[in-house]
C-alpha cells in the first residue's frame, strides 16, 4: 500500500491510534528518507522533512508518519515539511495526517492567491508573495524586471508545511541559517513562520533597489537632450511590473499587523516582537514602491511635456519656412498668369529686380524668425 494511502486511514482510525495503525503498516516496508526527494514517496514535490527538538535538527529515522508520532508522543519539537508545487494526491495524505481544512488545502495547491492570515482551528496558514528581479542588459517596452512566486505556511503547535510555488524563493537557505540559531528554532513553529516573513520581505527591499536603478536609467534617459525620442514603452512596462511588486508587497501589511499585534495560540509571544521588526521592513518596502509609482507619473508627464514642446518646436520651424518660401511663390504665381499688359514684364532689368525684390524679403522673414527663436 502506498505511503498517501497509509495517511489517509488517519481520519478513520483516530488520532493516535490511527498514528501507530500507519506506522505498523509504514514499517512492513523499508524506510525511505523524505530529504531525498527523487525517492519520497509522498512523490517528488517533497523538498525535505526534519524533525527538530530544542532547535536542533533530531536524526532520520523512519518516515513521515513516525517523525509526527514520535513529536506528539514526546510532547516537545515540530516537524519541519516542505513541499513544491505538489499535487492533490500528494498532499492528500498530509492534509489528513495534520487535519489540515479543506479551503487552506486547495489555496495551497492552485496557488495564485492574495497574501493574507487565516486561522482554522488551531492551525494558522499564511501566504506570501515572493518576487525576484529579473536581469536584464537593457530595458525595453517588453523586458520583464518581476517575477513572483508563492510560499504558504501551515503552522500547527508542533508542524511546519511550507508549500512553494515557482522558480524562485527556494528555503534552503533559510533552513540552513536558522539551524545555525538553535535558540531561535528552539521557539517552535512561529520562529519558522518569522523566518519565511522576513526572508520574503528582506527579498521586497532587495528587488526594489534594482528596480530604482532601472526607474533611475529611464529618468537620465528622458532628460537628456534627446529626451523626447525617448521610448514611453519603457515607462509603461516599469509601471506594470511595479504594479505586480505592489500587488505582491501592499496586501501583506494587514496579514503582519495581525501577527505582529494579536494573540495567537501557535504563535510564541517573544517571536511577535520579530513580526513588528519585519512590519516596520515591508512599511519602507511599501513607501519605497508609492515614491516609485509616483516618480514613474512624473517621468511619464515629463517626458509627454517634451514631446509637445518638440512638436511645437517643429511647427513653428515649418511655419517659418512656409512663409519664407511663400514670398516667390507669391511673385512666381503673379508673373506666372501669363498676361501681356503686366508691370516691367518687358523690361530689361524686370529679371533681377524680381529676384533681389524676393531675396530682401525672404532674408528679411528669416532674420525675424531666427530673432524671434523660430528658427
Amino acid at each position: 500500500m502506498s505511503m498517501a494511502g497509509n495517511l489517509r486511514k488517519v481520519t478513520s482510525l483516530g488520532t493516535v491510534g490511527g498514528l501507530r495503525k500507519v506506522a505498523r503498516l509504514a514499517r512492513r516496508r523499508p524506510r525511505v528518507d523524505l530529504s531525498h526527494p527523487a525517492r519520497s514517496p509522498l512523490g517528488s514535490s517533497v523538498v525535505n522533512c526534519v524533525t527538530y527538538r530544542e532547535g536542533v535538527r533530531a536524526p532520520a529515522d523512519g518516515d513521515l508518519v513516525d517523525a509526527v508520532e514520535r513529536v506528539r508522543k514526546r510532547g516537545d519539537g515540530f516537524v519541519w515539511l516542505g513541499l513544491h508545487e505538489p499535487t492533490d494526491q500528494e498532499f492528500a495524505g498530509i492534509a489528513d495526517l495534520f487535519d489540515l481544512h479543506p479551503l487552506a488545502v486547495e489555496d495551497a495547491i492552485e496557488a495564485h492567491q492574495r497574501p493574507k492570515l487565516e486561522r482554522y482551528g488551531e492551525t494558522l496558514f499564511a501566504v506570501f508573495k515572493t518576487v525576484c528581479y529579473v536581469e536584464h542588459e537593457e530595458l525595453t517596452a517588453t523586458s520583464e524586471v518581476v517575477n513572483t512566486g508563492e510560499i504558504m505556511v501551515f503552522v500547527g503547535q508542533d508542524f511546519v508545511i511550507t508549500v512553494r510555488h515557482g522558480r524562485h524563493g527556494s528555503l534552503g537557505p533559510l533552513r540552513e541559517e536558522l539551524e545555525s540559531d538553535p535558540q531561535q528554532l528552539a521557539k517552535g513553529p512561529s520562529a519558522v513562520l518569522h523566518a519565511i516573513a522576513d526572508h520574503v520581505v528582506d527579498d521586497y527591499l532587495t528587488v526594489i533597489d534594482s528596480v530604482q536603478a532601472d526607474i533611475d536609467q529611464v529618468e537620465t534617459d528622458v532628460f537628456a537632450e534627446a529626451g523626447a525620442r525617448a521610448d514611453p514603452g519603457r515607462i509603461y512596462q516599469l509601471k506594470r511590473e511595479l504594479l505586480e511588486l505592489k500587488r505582491a508587497v501592499v496586501p501583506l501589511g494587514r496579514p503582519l499587523e495581525d501577527l505582529a499585534t494579536r494573540p495567537i495560540r501557535v504563535v510564541d509571544p517573544e517571536i511577535q516582537a520579530y513580526f513588528r521588526d519585519v512590519r516596520d521592513h515591508l512599511l519602507r518596502a511599501t513607501e519605497q514602491i508609492a515614491a516609485f509609482d509616483e516618480l514613474l507619473n512624473s517621468i511619464l508627464q515629463a517626458h509627454l511635456a517634451q514631446v509637445t514642446v518638440a512638436q511645437n518646436e517643429d511647427m513653428r520651424k515649418i511655419t517659418a519656412w512656409a512663409a519664407i518660401v511663400a514670398v516667390p511663390t507669391m511673385v512666381c504665381g503673379v508673373y506666372g498668369m501669363n498676361f501681356d499688359h503686366m508691370p516691367e514684364l518687358h523690361w530689361r532689368y524686370g529679371y533681377g529686380m524680381v529676384i533681389g525684390v524676393i531675396s530682401v524679403a525672404c532674408l528679411a522673414l528669416y532674420r525675424g524668425f531666427r530673432r524671434n527663436g523660430w528658427l
